[in-house]
């Protein structure tokens, strides 16, 4: 035993030889609190290149990208070895900090102390105007859940820069969009010449309650101060580090008077479009565009439109487009819905209105973007055949001298004869034509039922697609996706009511059991955030009801299916 326990320590002090000590330095140990500090860790030795863990600074500092780089040389016949790690830090905030101490396979560094002081305020010239610096704002502090804020980030450099990169903002369940593209102006600030680079994101925050918005982060290559030092043909450049202030906003939930879909905005507009001169006739299909069209939200967040017709139509959607567009420093989200207009029976059928509820920002009250209802008449089909115009024959011409009576009855017997023989040419051209007709499709006719006969069963293409989007649908739940749950129920259950849905999942029997989870989910982000969604009962649920599906879709697609699909019945 003893045997296998001093083996255990000489293998273990092999692999602790690699590494003959490690060492922690940072370039200042004080700085301001937007400024960033180069912490560098340097192993003698060969350790692991990811030996380093800089987790342990992540409460105090936001910890940028980690580079490594290793070092050998060769000195009076003697080869060492060493390797580093070069981490920017950027303090959340002002105080004094340490740097804890970091262990490298068995060897620790010493902790390092650093001081956070405020930036100064520059503004009465007691202090220097400073060379690199970030500015945030928001244009709105406090708002509803889904509301668009707009965010403005300005940078800030005095002198030419060689090479920059700036990150976005972050809001953990929120979106972040950047609207347009840079903006570059010069201005005089504190009497000091600046280049400024102005940046605008949307930003829509996913849920309630009081948010951070952390700042962006700004990594640049500038010319050192002293430029008369160079290496080759190239000038000596330094790294700078910017971090942008973070804001806090307090994100309202949705007003407890607003059921269904929550759509926050200024504006919300809803158009209809009909082909021009349209006249609606039995049998005859007409493209009726329905658009959508709303600001400060992002596509996904419109819902679908409701759209009923009487009995007396058949109707046959396409599928929806939707964009988002940015104009002015605002989203603009846009869904168009085209559908293909059947009428079925004549006489004067009324349209009902389309009506879609938004919250308006402005008045802080519930608006209905409307089309009206419309009255419109439909003729019947015309069935008859339109009458030919007789052919006229023209006068033969009258001569007015008088022909011998043999001339008249020459003239008449040419006449009759070329008659006959013209009647017989086309009587048997048709009577070939009617015989070639009728051998044609007796032959398709018998390739059909040749066909049809021998063929196997197939289903209908419906199934697949509903696969597709059950299992889309299924992977949002397990993922809690609340956007791609919504989008993915509405496109299911479009499958499943064969292009036909109700408006929530509610309103018909068979998807009524995932209503108690829709609305759980639903106050879960736009709520007061006490409620849990219980995604996996609703997964549950959800392969439920599709089996009860499968059932009845099994049942009634025996035999060959109708025609045109069938809404189903919707229970109340």
């Amino acid at each position: 035993m003893s045997f296998f326990a001093i083996l255990g320590l000489f293998l273990s002090a092999i692999a602790y030889a690699d590494t003959s000590r490690v060492e922690a330095e940072v370039d200042k140990t004080q700085v301001m609190v937007d400024e960033a500090i180069r912490l560098t860790v340097t192993a003698y030795g060969d350790p692991r290149r990811d030996a380093f863990d800089s987790s342990a600074l992540l409460d105090d500092f936001v910890v940028g990208r980690t580079s490594a780089s290793n070092r050998t040389s060769l000195i009076q016949g003697k080869r060492s070895q060493s390797t580093s790690w070069t981490t920017p830090l950027f303090p959340r905030k002002e105080g004094t900090f340490t740097i804890p101490s970091f262990n490298i396979e068995g060897k620790q560094t010493q902790p390092i102390t650093v001081e956070v002081v405020a930036v100064p305020d520059a503004s009465d010239g007691s202090q220097p105007a400073r060379d690199y610096y970030l500015t945030t704002e928001v244009d709105n502090a406090s708002g509803y859940v889904n509301q668009q804020i707009l965010y403005t980030l300005k940078l800030f450099l005095s002198t030419d820069i060689e090479r920059g990169s700036l990150t976005p903002p972050e809001l953990k369940k929120g979106i972040v969009r950047q609207l347009g593209e840079d903006e570059r102006s010069v201005d005089l600030v504190n009497g000091r010449r600046y280049q400024i680079i102005e940046r605008k994101y949307a930003i829509i925050p996913q849920r309630s309650g009081e948010l951070t918005i952390r700042g962006p982060v700004f990594t640049g290559e500038v010319l050192a101060p002293d430029t008369n030092q160079r290496f080759g043909f190239f000038n000596r450049t330094q790294t700078i580090n910017r971090l942008g202030a973070d804001i806090s906003v307090n994100v309202k939930a949705k007003p407890d008077n607003v059921s269904g879909d929550w759509l926050p905005s200024e504006r919300v507009e809803l158009h209809e479009e009909w082909p021009q001169n349209s006249e609606f006739v039995v049998g005859e299909p007409i493209t009726r565009t329905l658009t959508l069209t709303a600001t400060g939200v992002v596509e996904e967040q419109l819902p679908e439109l409701d759209v009923r017709y009487p009995p007396g139509f058949k109707t046959y959607p396409d599928q929806s487009r939707s964009a988002t567009v940015d104009r002015d420093n605002q989203l603009i989200a846009q869904r168009v819905e085209s559908m293909a207009v059947i009428p079925t029976s004549p006489g004067k059928i009324v349209l009902p209105e389309v009506t879609v509820p938004w919250f308006n920002l402005k008045t802080q009250e519930i608006a209905y973007a409307t089309i009206p209802a419309r009255s419109i008449m439909v003729e019947p089909a015309s069935n008859s055949p339109r009458a030919n115009n007789p052919t006229v024959a023209p006068e033969q011409p009258v001569s007015d001298t008088t022909s011998p009576q043999n001339t008249v009855d020459s003239a008449t017997g040419e006449t009759s004869q070329k008659m006959t023989l013209l009647t017989w040419f086309l009587g048997g051209f048709c009577i070939f034509l009617l015989a070639v007709l009728v051998i044609v499709v007796t032959h398709y006719r018998r390739k059909l039922h040749h066909f049809e006969h021998n063929k196997a069963p197939r289903r209908l293409p419906e199934p697949q697609a509903e696969k597709i989007a059950f299992k889309a649908l299924r992977q949002a739940v397990s993922e809690k996706d609340i956007v791609a749950t919504q989008s993915g129920l509405r496109q299911w259950m479009t499958h499943l009511f064969e292009g036909m849905p109700p408006s929530r999942a509610a309103d018909n029997a068979l998807t009524a059991p995932l209503q108690p989870f829709v609305d759980q989910m639903l106050e879960s982000a736009y709520g007061n955030g006490h409620t849990e969604w219980d995604n996996q009962s609703m997964l549950a649920t959800l392969k439920q009801v599709r089996e009860n599906w499968s059932t009845q879709y099994n049942t009634n697609s025996r035999g060959l299916p109708d025609l045109y699909a069938r809404k189903p019945a919707i229970t109340k």
